[in-house]
């Protein structure tokens, strides 16, 4: 632990050593001569040493003063340089966007690097979270929502229109939708939404494949998109996904989607408080956003024919 004396008190000492006066010192520093005469006083008594000769119109360190001078001078210029470089420095600009665990990690976590591109100055913080923000109260500047592309309040702006197909590792060996009845289904649990809205599920996507005997809510279920996923890929069973989310595991052949039919999900928006586009947060994800997914198909296109023969279509 470093015993000192008040700084305050250095810092006076400093001023009046250099300028041979506490009265230029007072005017240096703001304050009065009298104050500066005090400050030196308490200085002089925690070192017990006088530190100057007072004379009529100027003061002349002692040798104690003379010895303490140069060091305390080159400590306040190193600290008076530190403290400049830091308030110099340029701040960095932080840009919070939030969206839904498996939309961070599939999506997002991919294309990071391209915000700094664009936007060398700023920094992004994701915040994944199935649960809804409140973009109001500044929890994330915007968010990327699942939903009809409707939200009061809000600025939304259509990114993707998400479709569902079963899909699974190549392992399981499945051809076509009547395989499905000695599979495991894989499930995840969609949360409120599925309250408000139809979700994709299996079965009404059974019902859509004219599948009889299939029963649709055995298998194993998963409390978040993820780890249905996670489980599709490790050969578990086969789930009913995301193309958007699967997109590149389907494309290095981790997953593969075996038949249809592909059933059309809801949107995936950019959303943010109204009138905030000029925000400066807003706007740098706005820019990265758009750029990177606006009108663009991120899963592989559908198949054109399905197993069971007739043309491919969607809800």
């Amino acid at each position: 632990m470093r015993r000192l004396p008040p700084l305050a008190s250095l810092r006076t000492f400093e001023a009046a050593a250099r300028q041979e006066s506490f009265k230029k010192a007072a005017a240096e520093l703001g304050v009065t001569a009298t104050a500066v005469s005090h400050q030196i006083r308490q200085l002089e008594a925690y070192l017990d040493v006088p530190l100057f000769e007072r004379q009529t119109r100027k003061v002349l360190l002692t040798v104690e003063g003379r010895s303490l001078y140069p060091a305390l001078r080159a400590a306040l210029d190193s600290m008076a340089e530190a403290v400049e470089t830091v308030r110099k420095r340029p701040r960095r600009c932080i840009a919070t966007l939030s969206a839904t665990v498996a939309f961070t990690a599939k999506l997002l976590v991919p294309r990071v690097g391209t915000l700094r591109s664009l936007h060398p100055g700023w920094d992004l913080r994701l915040h994944a979270s199935d649960d809804t923000v409140d973009l109001n109260a500044g929890d994330a500047d915007a968010a990327i929502r699942y939903g009809l592309g409707h939200y009061a309040g809000m600025t939304a702006l259509p990114l993707l229109t998400d479709r569902f197909a079963p899909v699974c590792s190549h392992r399981l060996g499945l051809r076509e939708p009547a395989d499905l009845l000695g599979a495991t289904l894989l499930h995840f649990d969609w949360g409120p939404i599925a309250s408000r809205v139809d979700v994709p599920n299996w079965r009404s996507w059974a019902r859509r494949a004219g599948i009889e005997h299939l029963d649709p809510d055995s298998g194993i279920s998963f409390n978040d998109e993820s780890s249905a996923i996670q489980a599709a890929i490790a050969g578990q069973g086969v789930a009913l996904l995301s193309l958007s989310l699967v997109a590149a595991e389907l494309a290095s052949g981790a997953l593969v989607q075996p038949f249809g039919p592909v059933m059309e999900g809801l949107k995936f928006s950019f959303v943010y408080p109204e009138g905030a586009e000029n925000r400066p947060a807003v706007a740098v994800l706005k820019d990265w956003v758009l750029a990177e997914f606006a009108e663009r198909q991120v899963a592989p296109p559908a198949m054109g024919t399905e197993a069971t023969g007739r043309p491919a279509h969607s809800r």
